[in-house]
Formats: C-alpha cells, sequence, structure tokens
C-alpha cells in the first residue's frame, strides 16, 4: 500500500496576504478558496506537486504563525528557480551549495544547490535542485 503526503497545513496570520504571496509570487494553484461562516480553508498547490499546501482558519490546526521550518520544494534547475523567485518579487538569498555532490556531473549542483526563503509571516522554506526529478508538469 502506498502512503503518500497529500498536504501540509502552513500557519498564517493573514490569509489574504497569505494567499496572494503563494498564488502570485510562488505561482502556486488555487486549488480552492472556501470560507463556510465559522472558517476558511484555502488550499494551493505547487506546480507538479502531488502535495499541496492549506492555509486557514476554523477547520485547521492551531499554530502559531510562521512556526513552521524545514519545507522543502525540489526542482530540475535551481539557477531558473532563483531567477523565477526574484522576478516574482520573492525575497531570497542567492543560490548556496551545501555539501558534496557525490555525482558532478553534468551539473555541480544538483543534489547540493539550494534558495532559501520565507513566507510574510517567517516560514521557512527551501528550494534544491534534483534534476533527476526534472520532467515538467504543466500547470494549466
Amino acid at each position: 500500500m502506498n502512503w503518500t503526503l497529500e498536504v501540509v497545513v502552513v500557519p498564517v496570520s493573514d490569509l489574504d496576504r497569505a494567499k496572494e504571496f503563494y498564488a502570485d509570487k510562488l505561482g502556486f494553484h488555487v486549488d480552492h478558496d472556501t470560507d463556510f461562516g465559522t472558517g476558511r480553508i484555502i488550499q494551493l498547490t505547487p506546480r507538479g506537486s502531488g502535495c499541496s499546501v492549506v492555509i486557514g482558519r476554523g477547520a485547521v490546526p492551531e499554530m502559531p504563525p510562521g512556526s513552521l521550518k524545514g519545507l522543502q520544494l525540489v526542482v530540475p534547475d535551481i539557477r531558473a528557480a532563483h531567477a523565477e523567485l526574484r522576478e516574482r518579487g520573492v525575497d531570497c538569498g542567492d543560490v548556496q551549495v551545501i555539501g558534496e555532490n557525490p555525482h558532478p556531473v553534468p551539473d555541480p549542483l544538483d543534489n547540493v544547490g539550494f534558495v532559501f526563503f520565507s513566507d510574510p509571516d517567517g516560514n521557512a522554506w527551501a528550494v534544491q535542485q534534483i534534476s533527476a526529478r526534472g520532467q515538467v508538469i504543466s500547470s494549466s
């Protein structure tokens, strides 16, 4: 039996600000934004991902905004991802090399190239290059 991770709840203080960041700045697809009177759930999915993030109030676990650290996205080209983040206005660091690549060919950044950023509440994200997972899936 497969056990798949499908949703990660991200604690935020302002749902509209967070939705704008994840949808407009990161390019996540808005799967749904449901207001049910006593609460609101917004589900967003990164392009090509089988796992979504949920932000909300009322029907999600209570956690302090900004308390989630270590979320990680994987891309086939860290340089292109870094350029896209900057173009979209995301305050991210430069491309960093962490560790030594055991297989530096064809790209020495494979497995060890990272970019780090935080959402407006301080939830911390990493982006890692793993070109073997480079299949492009349409966001439409």
